[in-house]
C-alpha cells in the first residue's frame, strides 16, 4: 500500500519539545501525597504522562476516594512554576529538527494555551510556533479523543491521512490513530517503546531521526 505523504507535522508539547514530564511528574507525586494518594513512579508514568487535567482528576479522586472542588490545583501551581523555571530544558535535538524540516508543523497539546506559551518561552521555542498552537481548550475533548488533532489538522487545511503526529504518550498516539493520521513514538523520555507500539506507529528513541523517518532527511 502507498503511504500517504506528510504535509503537516503535528507535535505533542510536554516530552517531545519541551522535556517536563519528569518534572511534572516528580510534583505531581509530592502534590498528590499532600492529597492523601500515594503512586509509585511506575504508577505516574502509566497514568498521568500525556494525560488531560480532566484525566488525571478523576483518576486521582478515585485514588483518594472523594471528589475534589473546581480549581483544587491553584494552590500548588507556584510548585510547578518554580521548578519549571529552574530546570526546564527543550527535548535534546528537537530545535535542530525545527529548523531542518522541510514540512510544515505545528503543535497540539493537551495544556492550556498559557502553559504552553510559558514552557516554549523558557526554552526558547515559541518564535517556531506563533500562530500554530492548538490546546485541548480549544475542543470538546482531550487526547486521547482524536479531537484536538482534527482541529488542528482543520484549521491548517491539511487532511488527516497527510498528517504525522509525535508523542511521547500512550494517551496521544491513541487520540492520533483515531484521527486516522501517522503516529511517530517518541521513547528518549519517560515512555517505554512497548506502550507505544502498534499500528500506523513508527517508535523512535532520539529526536534527530525523526526527519529521516518523515522522509525529510537532516540537512
Amino acid at each position: 500500500m502507498t503511504q500517504e505523504p506528510v504535509e503537516l507535522v503535528i507535535f505533542d508539547c510536554d516530552g517531545v519539545l519541551v522535556d517536563s514530564e519528569w518534572i511534572y511528574c516528580r510534583v505531581d507525586r509530592e502534590v498528590f501525597a499532600t492529597l492523601g494518594a500515594e503512586f509509585t513512579e511506575e504508577e505516574m508514568v502509566e497514568h498521568f504522562v500525556g494525560s488531560s487535567h480532566e484525566l488525571l482528576t478523576s483518576i486521582l479522586e478515585e485514588r483518594i476516594g472523594r471528589p475534589l472542588e473546581p480549581g483544587w490545583g491553584a494552590p500548588f501551581r507556584q510548585r510547578y512554576e518554580d521548578a519549571l523555571d529552574a530546570e526546564l530544558t527543550a527535548v535534546e535535538g528537537v530545535a535542530d529538527v525545527l529548523d531542518t524540516l522541510h514540512v510544515p508543523y505545528c503543535l497540539a497539546s493537551n495544556g492550556s494555551h498559557a502553559s504552553i506559551r510559558k514552557n516554549l518561552t523558557r526554552v526558547g521555542l515559541l518564535d517556531r510556533f506563533e500562530g500554530r498552537m492548538f490546546s485541548a481548550r480549544d475542543v470538546a475533548r482531550g487526547k486521547p479523543a482524536p479531537d484536538l488533532f482534527l482541529h488542528a489538522a482543520a484549521t491548517l487545511g491539511v487532511p488527516p491521512e497527510h498528517c504525522a503526529v509525535v508523542e511521547d504518550s500512550p494517551y496521544g498516539i491513541q487520540a492520533a490513530r483515531a484521527a486516522g493520521m501517522r503516529a511517530f513514538g517518541y521513547c528518549g523520555g519517560l515512555s517505554r517503546a512497548d506502550r507505544l507500539a502498534g499500528p500506523r506507529t513508527v517508535v523512535f528513541d532520539h529526536m534527530r531521526e525523526l526527519p529521516g523517518l518523515l522522509g525529510t532527511p537532516l540537512g
